[in-house]
């Protein structure tokens, strides 16, 4: 099927006895053991509603199996440690999600996990890979700063060394790539955005091999970061329409940071679509679609940036991303506010930087709200 189709139809459950067309929610937590090897239970990742979310998911990400989280961070740092423990080592990229950058610094000490931090480039990561490294994280685009790095080099490198590769494919979406075609194990996403898409779920997914799903699926039943049903169904719900949000989203980012990149009030626009910006060659070759994240740096002499949100009359200033709203963000006071200031000064996080999930609404709206912001916040000369 293509991708439209697999959105609406892959994974879905037929309930025989009313003929619905939507899979029923079960809201059981205790079901009938006798004759099964594997009754469902939610904390077992087993039950149907998650089966069939991991499903759609599978479909569009061309992975053999998964597993449901509660949120993207419950994904992620469960699939770190199915594959990572005492005494061994993992690199990930400096420019990852601020969350997952302050459970490594936080925890991986106490967990005897040694770690490194690498630049976004396939020559850099493996330059940090060592005898012991059993996991390599990357993320592509990146948090804020929309890096990209060569999906296939670093899971080719990783590949011939035996090294589980985990992706967070949270700002393409799997309908702007797809990172296991190009020989990652891993898919992670915070399902919490474009795949929730409407600001009001929280939840997340890793999907992979069936043999590296299992792994996972073992070390998340002792964790225990499940969905309940009813989250299960809003996101098998929401999934049937990303192909279609995703695009509108996407074709809105690109003309937001062709007007951003052209404002005198703007210093610097991080945008994988802009043929200036760094990575925009990689990207070409590893995805559809350049997304619908983008960030940009106002300049401080010219502009408030505390006066230009609070200026925005569309576009909400909020935490989160990936919603069918726009919305923006200062990350160094948000998603990357756990990271000390010298780390976000070392992959070029400032307090200028603003984050802009861009969403479904119509582009010249949104570029009259920034534009009329950026009056109202221009500094005076005098």
């Amino acid at each position: 099927m293509h991708t439209d189709t697999q959105c609406v139809h892959s994974g879905s459950y037929f309930e025989a006895t009313t003929g619905g067309i939507n899979t029923p929610i079960f809201t059981s937590s205790a079901y009938d053991y006798l004759n099964r090897e594997d009754p469902p239970y939610p904390r077992y990742f087993n039950t149907v509603n998650q089966d069939v979310v991991v499903k759609k998911v599978c479909a569009l990400e061309a992975a053999e199996d998964g597993v449901l989280f509660s949120s993207g961070m419950a994904a992620m740092s469960t699939a770190i440690l199915a594959f990572a423990g005492s005494g061994d080592h993992v690199v990930l990229m400096d420019e990852l999600y601020g969350g997952t950058h302050a459970f490594v610094t936080d925890a991986f000490e106490h967990l005897g996990i040694d770690y490194t931090f690498a630049q976004t480039s396939v020559a850099a990561i493996t330059a940090a890979v060592t005898d012991r490294t059993r996991v390599v994280v990357i993320e592509s685009p990146t948090n804020p700063l929309l890096g990209v790095v060569d999906i296939a080099g670093v899971a080719e490198m990783a590949r011939a060394r035996g090294i589980t590769t985990i992706i967070d494919n949270t700002f393409a979406s799997p309908i702007n790539q797809k990172p296991a075609t190009m020989g990652i194990d891993i898919v992670v996403h915070s399902g919490t955005k474009y795949m929730g898409g409407h600001s009001d779920l929280c939840c997340g997914i890793a999907v992979t091999t069936g043999d590296k799903a299992q792994t996972i699926r073992h070390m998340a039943r002792h964790l225990g970061g499940s969905l309940n049903a009813m989250t299960c169904y809003l996101l098998e719900r929401s999934l049937k329409t990303l192909a279609l949000r995703v695009r509108q989203q996407t074709a809105n980012a690109g003309r937001m940071a062709a007007f951003l990149a052209a404002s005198p009030a703007v210093t610097e626009v991080f945008y994988p679509g802009l043929e200036e910006t760094p990575g925009h060659a990689i990207a070409r070759t590893q995805m559809t679609g350049f997304g619908a994240m983008l960030s940009f740096e106002l300049d401080a002499a010219k502009v408030s940036t505390d006066t230009f949100l609070r200026s925005l009359a569309l576009i909400r200033p909020a935490v989160s991303l990936g919603g069918v709203e726009t919305t923006i963000c200062a990350p160094a006071k948000t998603s990357h506010v756990k990271m000390s200031p010298e780390e976000r000064k070392r992959i070029g996080v400032n307090d200028e930087l603003l984050r802009l999930s861009v969403g479904i609404e119509d582009a010249e709206d949104l570029i009259g709200d920034i534009q009329g912001a950026l009056e109202q916040a221009t500094l005076s000369s005098g």
